[in-house]
């Protein structure tokens, strides 16, 4: 039997707003992203094949400034992805000396999250939507084991004072016919990313650690659609739709594991993924299945 409790219904999550292209971002430890996103890759690149609501290839493109070095070994990230070629002179913007062409998952979050809530009620799940302000708030609904994977909220409702919230702004735009999902992580102006859905282009964006605002700021607003039209120039025909900021839930490492100390009942901890739900999520609960089976001594 299975209780989900969250603070907010779907549409009122930072999940709800994310870009969410898989790419790995803001995430540690290194290894265990890396394990954990080749496993997600593969879970979502089947469901955009099977025509899972909200999931798809898309293609992309990875921009660098500095000159082409033959000898530069592949990021880490390109293991799990499969085909990584040198983009072609002509797929470059103006200002570029080189790219990396792959494709990947992205996720329309509007439409996964409600399909993956109604596998779950499917399932015989329960869902209470609750503002918690300790773990233990939830030891009322005698649980023989606890999840804590609450995104921003997950450490304050187990003291740890190492998650910390990473501010991101994004904007939503008119696709004026961008198929090409494309980002630059150095840019000069900030980091610049388009990803282009099904009705609109998602265009960002910010990594700022330790700001708890999610008002949009204008200026920001403003410096985002100048950079991303920098490595998409079809952009400049875009209309604005709407900009948005959330909060992304950082911590040094991603903690997953059991912790049988914290309460009567063992707790398995899931958080702290920073920019890389979409990308190691899928990872991760493979894992806290398994720690929830040991429990249960499956």
């Amino acid at each position: 039997d299975v209780t989900v409790v969250s603070g907010d219904p779907l549409h009122r999550t930072t999940s709800y707003l994310a870009a969410a292209v898989w790419f790995p971002t803001a995430a540690g430890p290194a290894r265990a992203v890396a394990r954990w996103g080749a496993t997600t890759y593969d879970m979502l690149a089947a469901e955009a094949t099977t025509g899972v609501p909200g999931v798809v290839m898309r293609e992309s493109l990875v921009l660098y400034r500095d000159a082409p070095d033959p000898s530069l070994p592949l990021p880490r990230w390109a293991a799990a992805v499969g085909e990584v070629r040198a983009a072609d002179r002509d797929e470059l913007p103006p200002g570029y000396a080189r790219g990396l062409r792959f494709a990947v998952p992205l996720v329309e979050m509007p439409e996964y999250l409600p399909h993956l809530q109604e596998q779950v009620l499917a399932g015989g799940a329960t869902r209470v939507v609750r503002r918690l302000t300790r773990l233990d708030d939830v030891l009322d609904l005698t649980p023989d084991v606890i999840v804590n994977a609450a995104g921003m909220g997950a450490g304050a409702l187990v003291d740890d004072d190492t998650v910390y919230p990473v501010r991101g702004q994004i904007v939503r735009v008119t696709n004026p016919g961008l198929t090409l999902s494309v980002r630059d992580e150095q840019h000069p102006g900030g980091r610049a990313y388009a990803h282009p859905r099904s009705t609109d282009c998602i265009l960002g964006g910010t990594l700022e650690e330790g700001s708890w605002d999610t008002d949009p700021d204008p200026a920001e607003t403003t410096a985002i659609l100048e950079r991303c039209t920098d490595i998409a120039p079809g952009l400049a025909d875009a209309h604005v739709i709407e900009s948005v900021a959330g909060l992304r839930p950082g911590r040094p490492e991603v903690r997953v594991e059991l912790d049988r100390d914290l309460l009567p009942v063992p707790v398995v901890h899931n958080y702290g993924h920073g920019g890389s739900g979409i990308t190691i999520g899928w990872g991760c609960a493979q894992d806290v299945a398994a720690l929830v089976a040991g429990v249960a001594g499956r």
